[in-house]
């Protein structure tokens, strides 16, 4: 998906689909937030405030090679006078493979100006069997050589805690997946909302985190994982 907002060449939102929708690993699973939510069985909704001025365009591509069917989709908008401080919606998506020796995946970076990071959804993709939650989120904020904030762990930043133990749903934050079929690796989905709390950037934002867990004897570890994100802001 890729949205354009007045006479932008290049998109304010790109990412897949499903990952837009806080869907991750090409999955549909349900989803019960305030700005999105994914019911039962298939519908895929956005509560995202987006305003334009001039205009909006908004692209689906497929990139699979086989022909999609039975696309149906509603756009709701209404027109009027935009207020000049009302900033730009922008979502984008990342996927990186960690490394042990460099563990970080970074969720955003390269964005400069004034504005407010309001979410986060990931799709972690687990290559070693233990607790892989341990990494940090942490946010550099207008320039900032360290983090203006640092989080206790992936678990606590998407809302859980002690390894989370299930899987659940919430206005704000939320990890809906835990999946492990036979002669599949462990997925996990997540998300978090920063609408009551949105962190304002006056210059510049970069935002990581961290792959680091416990192996199953009990080592502490940084992890080579598969991390896809959106960030929205």
């Amino acid at each position: 998906m890729r949205f354009y907002w007045d006479d932008e060449q290049s998109p304010s939102v790109e990412a897949p689909l499903g990952d837009f929708f806080g869907c991750t690993h090409g999955l549909r699973y349900n989803i019960n937030s305030l700005p999105l939510s994914v019911n039962p069985s298939g519908g895929f909704n956005c509560y995202w405030p987006m305003p334009f001025r001039k205009s909006a365009r908004i692209e689906v591509e497929n990139l699979s090679s086989k022909p999609f069917h039975n696309f149906f989709y509603q756009i709701d908008y209404s027109l009027g006078n935009i207020s000049e401080s009302a900033a730009y919606f922008h979502a984008n998506w990342r996927r990186s493979m960690t490394t042990r020796e460099c563990p970080e995946h970074v969720i955003l970076e390269g964005v400069s100006g004034v504005g407010h990071y309001v979410g986060t959804v990931a799709g972690w993709s687990q290559l070693s069997n233990g607790w892989w939650g341990e990494g940090e989120v942490k946010f550099f904020l207008d320039g900032e050589e360290n983090p203006t904030i640092c989080t206790t762990g992936t678990e606590d930043y998407f809302g859980g805690a002690w390894c989370f133990g299930e899987t659940f749903s919430s206005p704000f934050c939320g990890y809906p997946l835990w999946r492990r079929e036979e002669g599949e690796i462990p997925r996990h989905g997540l998300y978090r909302w920063h609408i009551p709390d949105p962190i304002r950037f006056s210059s510049s934002i970069r935002v990581t985190v961290q792959a680091l867990g416990w192996y199953p004897d009990g080592t502490f570890q940084p992890l080579t994982d598969d991390i896809a994100t959106v960030a929205y802001w």
